[in-house]
């Protein structure tokens, strides 16, 4: 059976495969997360998936994909590993990435606040907060 963290490992790159088959650069990159927020925005009004678009269905199970990319994204980039929380281990809103500086991010609830909320909980913003500066060329 595999464990949440695998989950997420495959999710990301299926994900990925999906949003570039519809037309997004989803290539694990930094500016890639410019494309999640692309993708919010032309799939989402208000905190609700919009009729036919890509979200329209599996929206929690398409959350959790694209929370697991973007920490994969991140941590391709920052270096890390995934953790999961020993109190919920199968709650895959309380899986984390702890970065190699010790810091410890949830890419997937963050997605879901970035559904929710809409461009303040920007993507892209995110993943340049979680890098060290000096790998910052967008």
């Amino acid at each position: 059976m595999p464990t949440i963290i695998q989950d997420a490992q495959q999710s990301a790159k299926k994900i990925a495969a999906a949003l570039t088959g519809s037309g997004y650069r989803a290539d694990f990159s930094l500016t890639s997360l410019k494309e999640i927020d692309r993708f919010f925005d032309e799939s989402v009004n208000d905190g609700k998936a919009l009729p036919g678009g890509l979200l329209h269905d599996q929206v929690g199970a398409k959350l959790f994909a694209l929370g697991a990319y973007v920490g994969e994204t991140i941590r391709t980039l920052a270096g890390g590993h995934w953790k999961v929380d020993e109190s919920d281990p199968q709650n895959p809103v309380s899986l984390q990435l702890v970065l190699n500086d010790g810091s410890m991010i949830w890419p997937v609830e963050r997605v879901m606040k970035r559904f929710q909320n809409g461009a303040e909980d920007g993507i892209y913003a995110y993943g340049v907060a979680m890098l060290p500066k000096k790998q910052i060329r967008s």
